[in-house]
Protein backbone atom coordinates (compact mmCIF):
# COMPACT_ATOMS: atom_id res chain seq x y z
CA UNK A 1 0.00 0.00 0.00
CA UNK A 2 1.11 3.29 -1.02
CA UNK A 3 0.29 6.63 1.09
CA UNK A 4 -1.36 9.12 -0.19
CA UNK A 5 1.35 11.75 0.60
CA UNK A 6 3.74 9.42 -1.52
CA UNK A 7 1.33 8.75 -4.06
CA UNK A 8 0.77 12.80 -4.86
CA UNK A 9 4.62 13.19 -3.93
CA UNK A 10 5.30 10.46 -7.03
CA UNK A 11 2.47 12.43 -9.50
CA UNK A 12 4.00 15.30 -8.82
CA UNK A 13 8.15 14.11 -9.93
CA UNK A 14 6.01 12.40 -13.14
CA UNK A 15 4.50 15.73 -13.79
CA UNK A 16 8.30 17.62 -13.10
CA UNK A 17 9.69 14.71 -15.33
CA UNK A 18 7.28 15.09 -17.41
CA UNK A 19 8.05 18.72 -17.49
CA UNK A 20 11.80 18.62 -17.84
CA UNK A 21 11.53 15.99 -20.90
CA UNK A 22 9.56 18.65 -22.81
CA UNK A 23 12.17 21.31 -22.04
CA UNK A 24 14.70 18.95 -22.89
CA UNK A 25 12.93 18.66 -26.20
CA UNK A 26 12.35 22.19 -26.68
CA UNK A 27 16.11 23.01 -25.87
CA UNK A 28 16.76 19.83 -28.15
CA UNK A 29 14.74 21.63 -30.91
CA UNK A 30 16.38 25.02 -30.24
CA UNK A 31 19.79 23.96 -30.54
CA UNK A 32 18.97 21.77 -33.76
CA UNK A 33 17.91 25.15 -34.99
CA UNK A 34 20.77 27.37 -34.14
CA UNK A 35 23.26 25.00 -35.40
CA UNK A 36 21.08 24.82 -38.88
CA UNK A 37 21.26 28.61 -38.99
CA UNK A 38 24.78 29.11 -38.46
CA UNK A 39 25.68 26.39 -40.81
CA UNK A 40 23.74 28.19 -43.10
CA UNK A 41 25.35 31.91 -41.54
CA UNK A 42 28.72 29.78 -42.34
CA UNK A 43 27.80 29.07 -46.07
CA UNK A 44 26.45 32.70 -46.54
CA UNK A 45 30.00 33.77 -45.28
CA UNK A 46 32.15 31.36 -46.95
CA UNK A 47 29.96 32.23 -50.01
CA UNK A 48 30.56 36.29 -49.71
CA UNK A 49 34.40 36.03 -48.81
CA UNK A 50 34.49 33.88 -52.50
CA UNK A 51 32.95 36.46 -54.21
CA UNK A 52 34.80 38.74 -52.55
CA UNK A 53 38.22 37.55 -53.17
CA UNK A 54 36.85 36.56 -57.05
CA UNK A 55 35.81 40.71 -57.06
CA UNK A 56 39.16 41.52 -55.72
CA UNK A 57 41.32 39.29 -58.06
CA UNK A 58 39.11 40.77 -60.64
CA UNK A 59 39.84 44.70 -59.41
CA UNK A 60 43.84 43.67 -59.15
CA UNK A 61 44.02 42.59 -62.99
CA UNK A 62 42.40 45.75 -64.20
CA UNK A 63 44.28 47.94 -61.89
CA UNK A 64 47.91 46.07 -62.76
CA UNK A 65 46.44 46.13 -66.46
CA UNK A 66 46.07 50.04 -66.18
CA UNK A 67 49.29 50.53 -64.13
CA UNK A 68 50.97 48.42 -67.01
CA UNK A 69 49.67 50.76 -69.66
CA UNK A 70 50.63 54.13 -68.08
CA UNK A 71 54.41 52.75 -67.87
CA UNK A 72 53.90 52.05 -70.88
CA UNK A 73 52.31 55.13 -71.84
CA UNK A 74 55.08 57.29 -69.95
CA UNK A 75 57.67 55.59 -71.74
CA UNK A 76 56.19 56.44 -75.36
CA UNK A 77 56.10 60.16 -73.80
CA UNK A 78 59.78 60.04 -72.18
CA UNK A 79 61.07 58.19 -75.91
CA UNK A 80 58.90 61.17 -77.72
CA UNK A 81 60.56 63.70 -75.52
CA UNK A 82 64.09 62.55 -75.93
CA UNK A 83 63.67 62.46 -79.81
CA UNK A 84 62.31 65.99 -79.97
CA UNK A 85 65.05 67.31 -77.50
CA UNK A 86 67.44 65.40 -80.04
CA UNK A 87 65.37 66.87 -83.19
CA UNK A 88 65.62 70.29 -81.91
CA UNK A 89 69.69 69.79 -81.08
CA UNK A 90 69.86 68.71 -84.61
CA UNK A 91 67.91 71.40 -86.32
CA UNK A 92 70.35 74.12 -84.44
CA UNK A 93 73.60 72.36 -85.29
CA UNK A 94 72.02 72.39 -88.70
CA UNK A 95 71.04 76.12 -88.33
CA UNK A 96 74.35 76.73 -87.09
CA UNK A 97 76.21 74.62 -89.91
CA UNK A 98 73.44 76.31 -92.67
CA UNK A 99 75.20 79.89 -91.66
CA UNK A 100 78.47 78.57 -91.39
CA UNK A 101 78.20 77.83 -94.94
CA UNK A 102 76.54 80.57 -96.40
CA UNK A 103 79.02 82.83 -94.52
CA UNK A 104 81.35 81.00 -96.29
CA UNK A 105 80.29 81.13 -99.66
CA UNK A 106 79.36 84.76 -99.16
CA UNK A 107 82.81 85.27 -98.41
CA UNK A 108 84.25 83.64 -101.96
CA UNK A 109 81.64 85.77 -103.92
CA UNK A 110 79.29 82.69 -104.79
CA UNK A 111 75.78 83.44 -105.93
CA UNK A 112 74.35 80.60 -105.20
CA UNK A 113 74.91 77.53 -103.16
CA UNK A 114 73.95 74.10 -103.66
CA UNK A 115 71.82 72.09 -100.67
CA UNK A 116 72.39 68.41 -99.96
CA UNK A 117 68.88 66.65 -99.39
CA UNK A 118 68.98 63.10 -97.68
CA UNK A 119 64.98 61.75 -98.01
CA UNK A 120 63.69 65.18 -97.89
CA UNK A 121 65.79 66.25 -94.59
CA UNK A 122 68.95 68.67 -95.20
CA UNK A 123 72.07 67.27 -95.00
CA UNK A 124 74.58 69.88 -95.73
CA UNK A 125 75.18 73.00 -98.13
CA UNK A 126 78.20 73.10 -100.86
CA UNK A 127 79.35 75.81 -102.83
CA UNK A 128 79.27 73.29 -106.10
CA UNK A 129 77.27 70.86 -107.60
CA UNK A 130 80.59 68.17 -107.34
CA UNK A 131 81.28 69.05 -103.68
CA UNK A 132 77.73 68.26 -103.14
CA UNK A 133 77.85 64.92 -104.89
CA UNK A 134 80.66 64.16 -103.03
CA UNK A 135 79.74 64.39 -100.12
CA UNK A 136 76.71 62.29 -100.68
CA UNK A 137 78.77 59.52 -102.53
CA UNK A 138 81.35 59.95 -99.01
CA UNK A 139 78.03 58.89 -97.13
CA UNK A 140 77.22 56.06 -99.42
CA UNK A 141 75.41 57.70 -102.45
CA UNK A 142 75.95 55.17 -105.98
CA UNK A 143 78.72 57.49 -108.05
CA UNK A 144 76.72 57.63 -111.25
CA UNK A 145 73.26 57.80 -109.70
CA UNK A 146 72.72 61.70 -110.17
CA UNK A 147 70.36 62.56 -112.62
CA UNK A 148 69.19 66.40 -114.45
CA UNK A 149 65.85 67.26 -113.69
CA UNK A 150 64.35 68.64 -115.98
CA UNK A 151 63.10 72.64 -115.75
CA UNK A 152 59.74 73.39 -115.25
CA UNK A 153 59.27 69.03 -114.00
CA UNK A 154 57.33 68.92 -111.02
CA UNK A 155 60.05 67.32 -108.08
CA UNK A 156 58.91 63.81 -106.93
CA UNK A 157 58.10 63.77 -103.38
CA UNK A 158 61.25 64.80 -101.04
CA UNK A 159 60.53 61.11 -99.02
CA UNK A 160 61.15 59.59 -102.34
CA UNK A 161 64.68 60.75 -103.55
CA UNK A 162 67.53 59.07 -101.61
CA UNK A 163 69.76 62.17 -102.42
CA UNK A 164 69.22 65.12 -103.75
CA UNK A 165 71.10 68.70 -104.72
CA UNK A 166 69.10 71.64 -104.89
CA UNK A 167 70.51 75.04 -106.28
CA UNK A 168 69.63 78.17 -103.70
CA UNK A 169 70.27 81.64 -104.63
CA UNK A 170 72.04 83.45 -102.08
CA UNK A 171 71.00 87.29 -101.72
CA UNK A 172 72.82 89.70 -100.52
CA UNK A 173 71.04 90.55 -98.06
Amino acid sequence: MIRSSTHAALLADRADLDQARTDRDQAHDSRERALTDLAKTRTDAQEALRVLEVGMHAVLRQVTAERDAARAEVETARAEVDEARKQVLLDAEDRVALRMLLRTARKHDAGRVYVLFHRGRFHSVHTTVEGAEAAAEAEGAPRDGWTAHAPGAALPPAAEVVWRVQPLALSST
